[in-house]
C-alpha cells in the first residue's frame, strides 16, 4: 500500500471525514484560547473549568438543553466557588482549585451513573469522535466559530489584559469583565473539545498548543498562527494513526501534540533545551577566554614590572660602583 492509499482509504468512510473535520475545528479553537491561558498562567484554571463543566453537561442532557448552556453555567459556578474558598479562609488558590474541580467532576460522574439513558454517557468523559453525527458537527462548528470570532475581535483588549491588567484598567477596560469573558470562552471551548477527547483530556488540547508555540516564538501574533496550525496538523495525524492502529483517536491526538511539544522543548531555535545548553557553553567559553586573556595580560604586566625592577637595581648598583 502506497502513501496515497494511506491518505485516501480512511476518507472513504463518512464517519472518518466527520471525525477529521470535527477534530480540526476543535483543535483550532482550543489552540487559539490556549495562547492566552499560557500567557496569563491559567493552566490549572483551564484544568479546573474543563472538568467542572461535566455536571453542567449532564444536567443539560437530562433537561434536553444545549450542552453549552450547562457548561458555561457550571464554568462560572466553579470560578465563583474557587473565589469563595480562597477568600474565606487560609486555603491557597491552587488548593481551592483542586478541591472545587475534583468535587464538581465527581458530581458529574455520580450524575452519569444515576441518569437513565439509552445512550452511553461515558462518551462525555472519554470522547466519541468516531461517533460524531451531522448535528454534533454543526454544534461544534457553531460553538468554535463563536469562540474564534470573539477571540479575534477582542484580541487587542485580551492581549493587554494578559500582559498588563493595570494598564488595561487605566485605559478604561475592565480586567474583571475580560477575565469573565475568557472564562466563558473556556467553558464553551471545553464543550467543543468534549466530542473529541472527552473531559479528561480537554486540558491537554487547551494547554499543549499554546505552550508549544510559546517555545517557538517571542511574538504573540505569531503564536496565534503557530498554535492552531500545529494543533490542526497534530489532530489530523492523530486521527489517521487511530484508523491504521485501531486505537483511541482522542488519546492519539493528544499524544501527537505531546510529541510536538517535546520536539519544541528540545530543539526550538532560541528556547529549546539544546539551544540553551549550546548558548550557555558558548557564553562560558567566551567568559573563559576573556578571563584567560586578562590573566595573561596580568602576568605579562607583572613580568614587565619585575624586569623593569631588575634593570633599576642593576643601574643603581653600577652608579654606586
Amino acid at each position: 500500500m502506497n502513501l496515497l492509499d494511506l491518505l485516501l482509504v480512511p476518507l472513504g468512510y463518512d464517519f472518518m471525514v466527520r471525525a477529521l473535520v470535527t477534530t480540526v475545528i476543535a483543535a483550532v479553537a482550543c489552540a487559539l484560547l490556549s495562547c492566552w491561558l499560557v500567557l496569563i498562567g491559567w493552566s490549572l484554571m483551564g484544568d479546573a473549568v474543563s472538568h467542572a463543566v461535566l455536571p453542567g453537561v449532564v444536567i443539560a442532557y437530562i433537561l434536553g438543553a444545549p450542552f453549552a448552556v450547562g457548561a458555561v453555567a457550571f464554568g462560572f459556578v466553579a470560578v465563583a466557588l474557587i473565589g469563595v474558598v480562597q477568600g474565606a479562609g487560609r486555603v491557597k488558590e491552587d488548593a481551592a482549585i483542586g478541591i472545587v474541580f475534583t468535587t464538581l467532576f465527581a458530581l458529574g460522574l455520580v450524575l452519569i451513573s444515576v441518569t437513565p439513558s439509552q445512550t452511553d454517557l461515558n462518551h462525555i468523559i472519554f470522547g466519541n469522535i468516531l461517533g460524531v453525527s451531522g448535528s454534533d458537527l454543526a454544534q461544534v462548528g457553531a460553538l468554535a466559530c463563536v469562540v474564534v470570532v470573539v477571540l479575534l475581535v477582542k484580541r487587542r483588549d485580551l492581549v493587554l489584559y494578559a500582559f498588563d491588567p493595570t494598564h488595561a484598567h487605566a485605559l478604561g477596560l475592565s480586567p474583571k469583565l475580560l477575565g469573565a469573558l475568557l472564562l466563558g470562552l473556556l467553558a464553551l471551548t471545553s464543550v467543543v473539545a468534549l466530542q473529541v477527547v472527552g473531559v479528561i483530556l480537554v486540558v491537554a488540547m487547551l494547554i499543549i498548543p499554546g505552550a508549544t508555540a510559546y517555545l517557538l516564538t517571542d511574538r504573540f501574533a505569531r503564536m496565534l498562527v503557530i498554535a492552531p496550525s500545529l494543533s490542526a496538523v497534530c489532530s489530523i495525524v492523530g486521527i489517521y494513526l487511530s484508523y491504521w492502529l485501531d486505537a483511541s483517536p482522542g488519546g492519539l491526538v493528544v499524544i501527537v501534540q505531546g510529541v510536538a511539544f517535546a520536539a519544541a522543548f528540545l530543539f526550538a531555535p532560541r528556547h529549546g533545551l539544546v539551544a540553551r545548553r549550546f548558548a550557555a557553553r558558548r557564553r562560558a567559553s567566551a567568559t573563559g577566554s576573556r578571563s584567560a586573556h586578562a590573566e595573561s595580560a596580568h602576568v605579562d604586566q607583572e613580568e614587565h614590572g619585575r624586569v623593569r625592577g631588575d634593570r633599576e637595581l642593576s643601574q643603581g648598583g653600577l652608579e654606586r660602583r
